[in-house]
Order: C-alpha cells, then structure tokens, then sequence
C-alpha cells in the first residue's frame, strides 16, 4: 500500500480525529496541515497582518480565503514534499476557483492513489445540514462565538465540485462513529491494494 493518504473535505467532518486513528492503526506518522500551516505560510510569505486587514474590512472571511488562496496552493505543494504517511488537509486546502491554482494542486496530487473525501451523505444538502448541526455542537462545547458566515463557507467547500474532482475515492460518515469511518478507510486502503503475484 502507498504509505500517504491524504484526507479532504469540509469543516467538522471529522479529518483530524479520523487521521489520528487512522495514523495509530496504520503505525504511520500524521501531518495535520492545520497544525502546520502557520509555519509553511511563513515559508511562502503569507502576510498575517494583511490577511488580518482584509478580514476585519468589508470583505470578510470570503476575502481572507481569496488572498489565502496561492499560498495554499503552495502550502499543499510543500506539504506533500515533506511529509508522508497519514495527511489531514485543512478544509480550504482543496478547494480551488482559480483554474491554474486548482491545476497546480492537482497536479501535485495526481501521483495520490490515496486521495479521500469524507463527507457525511453523496446528498450535499443533508451533509451541509449534518455539519452545520455538528459545529454548532462543537462550537458550543468549546465556547467559541459563530456566525452564519461561517456555515456559509462550510456550505460552498461542501458544494464546489474541487474535492469531487481531487478525490479519488469517498467515504461517507453518516451514522458512522469515528472508529467505524477508520475502519471503512483501512477496508477500502485494502481493497485497492495491488494483489501480490
């Protein structure tokens, strides 16, 4: 088996505890690019400042990711030199309008045989209603404030057909506890492992 995979799609489907798992049962090393990101923005010059300005004017949340947008490309270009073993993409990572971006991250990708959606339901507007119900909960319970602008963003990463298309295969996590998603990601890993002559 290729010893990357790579886990993609929206906020609060649950990337990171599943990569976590799925990083203990495979003894392989984890690289959650949230966790990351700070560092490799500093690598490719990513203005924090700027990007703070941009968030607190007019323009938002929406205009912080579209700045943000070329240097997640060559975030995840970096990322996937370093680093191998379980990769958790950041909910934006994969999510491109820029034709040229959206090519050079699939071209970065392409080589993946183990590029994985997760989403709750091939239904988009059940999984945007499951994970809308699901950051609430989790927002709540930490005690951090949300808007609707941020289930907005949510709703358009679960929409854009960029994870569709960068994906080579989807698992879907309604009704399944973290432990069973990784148990169907270690199923399908198999499967498609090349049989042994």
């Amino acid at each position: 088996m290729n010893s990357t995979v790579i886990l993609i799609g929206p906020l609060g489907v649950g990337k990171t505890t599943v990569g976590r798992l799925l990083a203990q049962r495979l003894d392989l090393p984890l690289c959650s690019v949230d966790a990351v990101r700070e560092a490799y923005y500093q690598m490719v010059g990513y203005d924090q400042a700027i990007a703070a300005q941009i968030g607190a004017s007019k323009q938002g949340i929406q205009g912080v990711l579209r700045y943000s947008k070329p240097f997640e490309a060559a975030l995840v270009e970096k990322i996937l030199a370093d680093h191998h073993g379980i990769i958790d993409f950041g909910a934006s990572n994969s999510v491109y309008e820029d034709a040229a971006l959206f090519d050079r991250v699939a071209n970065v990708l392409a080589p993946q045989p183990n590029v994985i959606l997760l989403l709750p339901s091939p239904d988009l507007e059940e999984s945007a209603a499951i994970l809308r119900h699901r950051l609430v909960a989790m927002l709540t319970a930490a005690g951090k404030d949300f808007t609707h602008e941020l289930f907005a963003l949510n709703d358009y990463f679960i929409k854009h057909p960029s994870n569709r298309r960068l994906a080579k295969r989807i698992i879907y996590t309604k009704d399944k506890s973290p432990d069973d998603v990784c148990d169907a990601l270690v199923q399908s890993l198999a499967a498609s492992r090349p049989s042994q002559p």
